[in-house]
């Protein structure tokens, strides 16, 4: 056997131990998708575009936010690669932002929310997401170089079972419940929720939900086990889609109505294959429920629309 069909042969070997069981109901194949860039985005202040989120308030605007170490600040970005407004969170530190999610508080106000969830050390007790009203972001103009938003609400947590790293943050758009989805290098991944309702300053325990095995793939360009590594996550605003994002692809499912989710996420996925991102960390959907948007780290940061 050559070298190339050996190589081959051990891909496909991985790919069976990375899915054992799961392997029927994640599919190889992608469903017939167009992605295009649509801009790239001209602050360079965003370098590493880890999460991404379309404004309830004015869904014309996307917000986005820079990785561990960056200021503790989320930018609006309109559809055409400006930036719109910087935003620094009070009394917040960006210990490892990974990724954020637009939705309402118990009051009905359009609200952001950022997961300091990031954990490649596996050293953390607790984390955290930050709340904030989204801000108002002015018409089309000069820019807002920086507003400071009122004291964020922090939702501390910690998981039943140890430590994990995490890169997906989702808020679901009926319930307004809380989910993280972990990440790991070998695909094993799992959902949890926290618990309702929320409690402020203690670390609520939360409550998993669905194991799920994200399985290698081959794609030109990546790497096998890069589609295993979950980096991005997002509800669809009319609650009957969840995406997940990894490094080579995304995978969505349908959510039936008085379905459980743990009982959707039984079933497979289908699998969407994106133009390939350098690092494709963030994603959420548009007002249609169906268009989905994208962003990757480093630079030049692209922002691409996918559509099916």
């Amino acid at each position: 056997m050559n070298a190339s069909l050996l190589q081959l042969a051990l891909a496909f070997a991985a790919v069976s131990a990375c899915c054992g069981q799961n392997a029927v109901a994640w599919p190889e194949k992608p469903v017939p998708s167009t992605s295009k860039q649509v801009a790239v985005l001209e602050d360079k202040r965003i370098a590493e575009s880890s999460g991404l989120a379309q404004g309830v308030r004015d869904p014309s605007i996307f917000w986005t936010m820079n990785d561990s170490g960056g200021e503790p600040c989320v930018f609006a970005i309109d559809r055409t690669g400006k930036t719109r407004a910087k935003v620094r969170v009070r009394d917040a530190a960006n210990f490892d932002w990974e990724d954020m999610a637009a939705g309402k508080d118990e009051q009905g106000v359009p609200s952001l929310f950022i997961g300091d969830i990031g954990d490649n050390l596996f050293i953390r007790v607790t984390i955290q997401v930050y709340q904030i009203p989204e801000p108002e972001i002015n018409a089309p103009g000069k820019p807002v170089e920086e507003v400071e938003t009122a004291a964020p609400q922090i939702w501390r947590a910690n998981y039943p079972d140890g430590k994990h790293n995490a890169e997906c943050l989702m808020v679901h758009p009926q319930t307004r419940r809380l989910y993280i989805l972990t990440k790991s290098d070998d695909g094993k991944s799992a959902l949890y929720a926290f618990p309702q309702p929320l409690q402020p300053k203690v670390s609520m325990v939360l409550e998993k939900v669905a194991d799920l095995v994200f399985p290698q793939l081959i794609r030109a360009g990546k790497r096998p086990h890069d589609n295993c590594m979950t980096t991005g996550a997002c509800f669809a605003p009319d609650g009957s889609r969840m995406v997940v994002a990894t490094y080579s692809s995304l995978y969505e499912w349908a959510l039936p109505k008085g379905k459980t989710l743990e009982d959707a996420l039984k079933q497979p996925p289908v699998r969407i294959e994106p133009d390939l991102l350098r690092q494709m960390e963030g994603v959420c959907y548009d007002s249609d429920s169906r268009t989905l948007w994208m962003t990757s780290e480093h630079l030049p940061t692209p922002l691409l629309k996918v559509t099916r």
